[in-house]
């Protein structure tokens, strides 16, 4: 469907630019506009799950002539991987669990958090500009 591909394009070019404009330096002057509604935790929450979930219905859902599951994977990784990091982000903020425990996952997904915000902005770049090529 024509709106999964959009909200994909859409919440994978937002998680990404959330992950990698994230800075923990305390940048104050660049804390204003667009940035400082994505500072707010519940905020990032809901965009993570919204990732996730859209990346979860466009594996499902297919475009015309387009390939069923495999036509879309590279987003739909995408928008899981920057879903889950958000969310995982949020989590972590807010669990009593110690470090030890959830550590490569935190590995994985927080300090490469730049890299998958990247993949992710890749991703809705290329899902935009070729919307009918296998995997994109």
């Amino acid at each position: 469907m024509i709106q999964f591909y959009f909200l994909s394009i859409l919440l994978n070019g937002l998680s990404g630019y959330v992950l990698i404009t994230d800075s923990d330096d305390g940048d104050a002057g660049l804390d204003t506009g667009f940035r400082l509604s994505f500072k707010n935790e519940t905020c990032r929450l809901i965009l993570g799950i919204l990732t996730i979930v859209i990346g979860f219905l466009k594996i499902l859902s297919v475009v015309q002539g387009d390939v069923p599951v495999i036509g879309d994977l590279i987003p739909a990784l995408a928008g899981f991987l920057a879903g889950f990091a958000l969310v995982f982000e949020y989590y972590r903020s807010r669990s009593t669990l110690e470090p030890e425990h959830t550590e490569k996952i935190e590995t994985l997904l927080v300090h490469n958090k730049k890299w998958i915000g990247l993949l992710a902005l890749v991703a809705a770049g290329l899902h935009f500009l070729f919307p009918s090529v296998l995997f994109l």
